[in-house]
């Protein structure tokens, strides 16, 4: 499992890399977003999962069972914001994206005038 966390974590940031890198303004945003993405993907990595299973057990079943280790809830909490954000983030991206098209009549970076 952590494996592929740490490979789906690498392939974000890489495809978000290359996308930021690319003449394309809306490839570009698009980048960012799976960069944003990414980055709430390792966060939650961090924070521990539980897998969920038949040694998993209510909390309140049985007062001498093990107990799973719980999940950090301010990592979630930490993500969920991070998501909102990141769709504002990515919303306002796009309509600058709009705007700079409207300006300048192409959506390539490297033909913009100065």
């Amino acid at each position: 499992m952590t494996f592929t966390l740490a490979a789906t974590v690498g392939a974000l940031f890489a495809l978000g890399t290359f996308l930021v890198l690319r003449d394309d303004l809306i490839k570009v945003v698009w980048g960012l977003a799976i960069i944003s993405q990414a980055a709430n993907v390792y966060l939650i990595s961090m924070g521990g999962l539980v897998a969920a299973g038949s040694d998993t057990v209510p909390i309140l079943a049985t007062h001498h069972a093990p107990f799973p280790e719980p999940t950090d809830p301010v990592i979630q909490a930490l993500i969920l914001t991070a998501i909102v954000i990141s769709f504002g983030m990515t919303a306002f991206a796009l309509t600058l994206s709009y705007r700079a098209y409207q300006e300048n009549e192409t959506i390539n970076v490297t033909k913009w005038e100065q």
